[in-house]
């Protein structure tokens, strides 16, 4: 198989991707939370600091941080809009974690 023709079939599993239920929910909630701009605001900087969190190093005070973290944004998840547009986007991050997997593991690469 020809290097043209692998990139044509991952374009065409792009487009499977686009076209799974999983993707189209992700989808669906984020124009939904995009189109109130400020709460859209508020989403990313709870994602931005819950990456930041999950990426420490400093793991003697972590739980303790991760449970602050939680308490201050426990109001923020109630909203069903921010919780659906959270509940699709981890979904739809958990199938291509599987997909990365997959991919990881099939192949046969060593560096």
């Amino acid at each position: 198989m020809s290097k043209k023709e692998i990139i044509e079939a991952a374009r065409d599993f792009a487009d499977k991707i686009m076209t799974s239920d999983i993707y189209k929910n992700y989808f669906y909630q984020r124009e939904k939370i995009k189109k109130q701009p400020e709460l859209y605001e508020k989403v990313n900087e709870f994602r931005q600091r819950n990456f930041d969190l999950q990426n420490e190093t400093d793991s003697e005070e972590l739980l303790d941080r991760m449970e602050a973290f939680e308490r201050e944004y426990e109001k923020f998840r109630e909203d069903p809009l921010v919780d659906d547009f959270l509940q699709a986007e981890l979904a739809f991050c958990r199938m291509m974690q599987e997909v990365y997997m997959i991919l990881a593991d099939e192949v046969d690469f060593e560096v």
